[in-house]
């Protein structure tokens, strides 16, 4: 079952987190993610929640995701995007 994760970042170094990006999306592919959005127009249309630049990810699996997530790769990139911006993000798994 597909997972989808969704990133709500907060740029601060436009610079860095180009770099950061460089080196993620390879990464990204070889979990076999796919960017579904990723700094796209977005309004909101209830609630109180002001996201900053939405980017949505499909994975094969929360496995596959936590996997990434948790893996060196990923990890070793991490501190770089922490340097350069601040996020939220949340996992949900897809409909069967």
């Amino acid at each position: 079952m597909a997972a989808y994760v969704i990133f709500d970042v907060d740029i601060h170094d436009a610079v860095s987190y180009t770099e950061f990006m460089t080196k993620v999306k390879p990464a990204l592919a070889e979990a076999g993610a796919r960017y579904l959005a990723r700094g796209g127009e977005h309004k909101v249309y209830e609630g109180d929640w002001e996201p900053r630049r939405i980017v949505l990810l499909e994975f094969p699996s929360v496995e596959a995701w936590e996997g990434f997530y948790n893996g060196p790769v990923y990890q070793g990139l991490k501190s770089i995007r922490d340097a350069c911006s601040s996020a939220r993000l949340v996992a949900v798994e897809g409909l069967v």
